[in-house]
């Protein structure tokens, strides 16, 4: 029990976020207008119907003064070509890239972000995902936190919108996930190796983007915000991850096939330098799924035919764990803005996440590779 509880401590004690992104605080004191560069906001967009408007809208509402906006539409074969189409109509700040056929070799998002960095003019380049929603005030602050922090390269986790009882179910404990593994701390401190970065949103310097062979140099990588945020750290750059809930949302998947889709597409390839935390992962997602469940049915049936003391004691450990996790489980629910009800479906999500980590696994190894959005990379 003991030993349960301080990995359970340990797992989610490293989910602080340390450095945030507030309006409020960041634009008090904002630089002369005339001292602000040029951003070059790049949208990746590949069958995006459902979230490219509210995007777009959002990205051509910011208050920076001194932007550009690029979608690539990277062959989509949904409406989304027709609805960029019509708010570049609507509004001609708004350049839309027709994207070109996907080379040999190529993922297809980086392919689609280098093309929109070969179209944009700015001294800063800024990635955003099409299903991520800004706030106004989000690339002010942003940049503005990039010059206090002197960041090479800039990323924030977004807020993440949670609709259906799959995403509040699983989401939560992908995320948990994450924050373990890669500990902000670690990642904001240049002298770890440790680096991981947020592609729903990052800004980083055009020359540095150059330094270190651009998109060009992670082309076949699924996990590209990673390898991005790997090469910047190894080449000596300031790379910095941080709190932007205040200022960017995102609803990532609506449905559990979507998010099976897009997470077993990442889990591995994104952990091939960290097989340690995907074994752990798994094991502690089996012990909370399966287990705990067990230890706690097995000790209060034990109880009830008799067990006496010995069964007693088994069964309030099991219990005392249990309640910890549920206290942990329920302030994260809090902090994801959902009810603390969702607390108590952590074994079925910590049973689903396991099974999208191994699956994610079989899918690399056994050479079937992973499918995503209609392509499919070995």
């Amino acid at each position: 029990m003991v030993l349960g509880i301080y990995i359970a401590w340990l797992v989610h004690g490293r989910n602080q976020m340390g450095i945030a992104v507030d309006p409020q605080a960041d634009l008090d004191n904002p630089p002369p207008l005339e001292d602000l560069p040029l951003i070059s906001v790049i949208v990746p967009a590949r069958n995006e119907a459902r979230n490219i408007r509210q995007s777009i809208q959002a990205l051509l509402a910011q208050t920076y003064p001194n932007y550009e906006l690029i979608v690539v539409n990277d062959r989509s074969g949904d409406a989304t070509p027709e609805i960029l189409a019509e708010l570049a109509r609507a509004d001609p700040r708004l350049e839309v890239i027709q994207g070109s056929e996907l080379p040999d070799g190529w993922a297809g998002k980086p392919h689609a972000l280098l093309q929109g960095v070969s179209a944009s003019r700015g001294e800063w380049l800024c990635f955003v995902d099409a299903d991520t929603f800004a706030r106004p005030e989000l690339l002010s602050s942003a940049y503005l936190q990039a010059l206090k922090r002197k960041a090479d390269m800039f990323s924030i986790f977004t807020d993440q919108e949670l609709g259906s009882f799959w995403e509040r179910t699983i989401l939560p404990l992908v995320f948990l996930g994450l924050s373990f593994g890669f500990p902000l701390d670690r990642v904001n401190d240049p002298t770890k190796p440790d680096a991981i970065s947020n592609g729903q949103f990052i800004l980083i310097k055009r020359q540095v983007y150059k330094k270190i062979g651009g998109h060009a140099s992670v082309k076949d990588r699924i996990d590209e915000d990673k390898a991005i945020a790997i090469l910047v750290k190894r080449a000596g750059y300031r790379l910095v991850l941080a709190d932007g809930r205040k200022v960017a949302s995102t609803r990532m998947y609506t449905s559990l096939p979507e998010m099976w889709e897009g997470w077993t597409k990442n889990i591995y390839l994104g952990l091939l330098d960290r097989l340690w935390l995907l074994t752990f992962g798994a094991l502690l997602g089996l012990f909370v799924s399966i287990l705990l469940p067990f230890w706690l049915v097995a000790g209060l049936f034990w109880l009830i035919s008799g067990g006496g003391l010995a069964a007693f004691v088994l069964t309030g450990e099991g219990c005392t764990l249990w309640a910890y996790l549920l206290w942990r489980r329920f302030q994260a629910c809090r902090a994801f803005n959902i009810s603390g009800w969702y607390a108590f479906t952590f074994p079925l999500g910590a049973l689903l996440f396991t099974a999208m980590m191994l699956a994610s696994a079989f899918n690399v190894i056994s050479g079937r590779g992973v499918s995503w959005k209609g392509r499919r990379y070995h």
